[in-house]
């Protein structure tokens, strides 16, 4: 009997995780139409959290207009079986929600117990092009979503809060890692283009020769099996246009890229006539946009279109206070998907963490976690034994370094008297001349950034990456 129950638990356990990590929305209701089961994908769906539904009448949370009726209400009340229905609604928050549905009344005994309802959002973009490569899809991520608790992310937080408002021209910087795609679809879920198409394009994952036919589309026999095919701008129409390290384009395209932006019209390739658009133009830099520009990454004028916002990430060792956090988040999600029990870092491993410089960012603390999570064996710990060999060795290096430092004194080496480096000598010159402009306009930072020649933005970025505040 004991072996039974616990077969059962399992059996609970595996139905849960499945009903979480499928892509597909499951709404559940009761006889009375109290919500019982509400899964992780309904709630991106619906844009609402678990405690705004769950055990909650559904008329209570949800509006429908005069025309329209709740298709799990019909099947509940008239035993209805619906499949393949549009439907339209509003959320809690007055946000319009718009789904394809499956609706069937749970019948036990001849008598209507419930209903379950399978949704699939009817924004989502799923179609495969050049063998995978390129990816359409619905946004998943909302601001409510992004975990930080630290002052420069909760700054960067608000000023994508306020670009949602408008339809302008959106540049996220930031290195690898840090979570720029998660920005981008954040302002989209928040902005009211959240029900048109999001559509993403990584430019550094095609070839130059395609990926101009990807952006613009194709014009019958504009050239050897070309076909009648809209591009992404005509895809994305009403919608927003991720362009991803848009630094990877040919200054050629870059040039081909800011006509379309500017005249908020394209052209297909090989076709005589222009469409007009209405997308909304995001774009994510891995490097320096000034730098970029330098190494003609990136071309001035199309930097100056894009940036009519811009938006920069800081990395994740300038947030100290995010690191145990986000550590527990992945830790919760990879126990949800391996079935683990694991509560916390030990001492070594958060004060590993802690030191770590986070090359990678969000996405390699990410694998830290999932790797040690793979070596867990009815642990509820994660110690330095379930860390990668090469995470192991740093951390026994940092420790290493830390004795010497105590038993022999080390002759500190002031960075701004090392002449011998090129890039130190540019860097100096660099902290100099926007110490001396913010000094003339007595730390103004609108002023002196109006003076340097580029945005209020990008100058803040500056200060952070050159620490000239805690000099």
């Amino acid at each position: 009997m004991k072996n039974d129950k616990q077969n059962f638990l399992a059996v609970d356990e595996l139905l849960q995780l499945i009903l979480e990590e499928i892509d597909i929305g499951i709404h559940v209701v009761d006889q009375d139409a109290n919500t019982m089961v509400y899964n992780r994908k309904m709630m991106e769906i619906e844009m609402m959290n678990e405690e705004d539904v769950l055990h909650k009448n559904l008329l209570d949370v949800f509006t429908f207009q005069k025309n329209q009726s709740s298709t799990l209400l019909e099947a509940l009340q008239k035993g209805k079986v619906r499949k393949n229905i549009k439907q339209s609604y509003f959320n809690n928050k007055g946000k319009e929600v718009t789904t394809i549905n499956d609706t069937y009344p749970i019948m036990k005994d001849h008598k209507i117990i419930g209903a379950i309802e399978m949704v699939r959002d009817v924004t989502e973009l799923k179609q495969s092009v050049q063998d995978g490569i390129l990816q359409n899809r619905n946004t998943r991520y909302t601001f409510e979503q992004l975990i930080g608790t630290s002052a420069s992310f909760k700054s960067i937080i608000e000023d994508a809060k306020r670009s949602a408002k408008t339809s302008s021209s959106v540049l996220i910087v930031g290195e690898t890692g840090t979570g720029k795609e998660l920005f981008a679809q954040s302002i989209h879920n928040a902005s009211q283009r959240a029900t048109k198409p999001f559509i993403s394009q990584n430019c550094a994952a095609l070839p130059e020769t395609l990926i101009e036919s990807i952006l613009f589309g194709t014009k019958k026999g504009a050239f050897t099996g070309a076909i009648d095919k809209p591009g992404l701008f005509e895809e994305a129409n009403g919608g927003t246009l991720l362009l991803d390290e848009i630094n990877s384009l040919s200054p050629n395209l870059q040039a081909k890229l800011l006509r379309v932006i500017q005249e908020r019209k394209v052209r297909r390739i090989g076709d005589t006539s222009e469409k007009e658009l209405d997308v909304r133009i995001i774009a994510t830099i891995n490097e320096d946009p000034i730098e970029a520009i330098a190494n003609n990454h990136l071309r001035k004028d199309l930097y100056y279109r894009l940036s009519v916002v811009s938006l920069f990430l800081p990395p994740l060792r300038e947030r100290f206070e995010d690191i145990l956090l986000l550590a527990n988040f992945f830790i919760q999600k990879y126990n949800r998907l391996f079935g683990h029990q694991v509560t916390k870092l030990d001492e070594d491993v958060s004060n590993f963490f802690l030191s770590h410089n986070w090359p990678g960012n969000i996405r390699e603390l990410e694998h830290m976690i999932e790797g040690a999570m793979n070596l867990v064996e009815n642990e509820t710990t994660i110690s330095s034994t379930h860390l990668p060999s090469r995470f192991f060795n740093e951390k026994r290096n940092v420790i290493s370094a830390s004795t010497i430092s105590q038993n022999k004194e080390v002759k500190s080496v002031d960075i701004t008297e090392d002449q011998s480096n090129l890039k130190n000598t540019l860097l100096n010159k660099e902290k100099q001349y926007i110490m001396n402009v913010l000094n003339e306009h007595n730390g103004n930072i609108t002023k002196a950034a109006k003076q340097l020649g580029i945005s209020r933005q990008n100058l803040q970025y500056r200060i952070r990456k050159l620490n000239l505040f805690n000099d």
